[in-house]
C-alpha cells in the first residue's frame, strides 16, 4: 500500500508556520533557555521543538500551545480568531441584519399614555 502524503498547504500558511517559529526560536534565545531545558519543560523531546521551530506543519496545535505557555506567550493564543478580531464575519453579520423591524399584530398598538 503505497504512503499517504500530506496536502499541500498553501504558501501563505507555510510562511505564516516557519514565521511562527522562527519567532518561537527567537524567544527562547532572548530569555536564554537552552533547548534541553526548553523541551523538557514543554514535555517534548528536543526533535520536536526543532521541528517546531523550523514551523512544520506536522506538529500538533498543542505542542505550539505548550511551548507559547512555556515562554509566557500563551495568552496570544487565545485572540488568534477572536470574533472582536475578525473584520470579514463582522461585516458579513452586519450585512444580514435587517433593513426594517416591524411590530407583528397586537404589539404594533402603541397604548394610549394619557391619564
Amino acid at each position: 500500500m503505497p504512503a499517504r502524503s500530506a496536502p499541500a498547504l498553501p504558501l501563505p500558511v507555510v510562511r505564516a508556520l516557519r514565521k511562527l517559529g522562527e519567532d518561537i526560536r527567537d524567544a527562547r534565545r532572548r530569555r536564554r533557555i537552552p533547548t534541553t531545558t526548553m523541551a523538557e519543560r514543554a514535555s517534548i523531546s528536543r526533535t520536536t521543538l526543532a521541528k517546531v521551530e523550523t514551523g512544520d506543519p506536522g506538529v500538533q496545535l498543542g505542542i505550539y500551545a505548550t511551548v507559547l505557555f512555556v515562554l509566557g506567550l500563551n495568552h496570544r493564543l487565545a485572540e488568534l480568531a477572536d470574533v472582536r478580531h475578525d473584520q470579514t464575519g463582522l461585516d458579513l453579520a452586519d450585512e444580514r441584519l435587517p433593513q426594517r423591524i416591524r411590530l407583528s399584530g397586537a404589539r404594533r398598538r402603541i397604548p394610549d399614555e394619557t391619564p
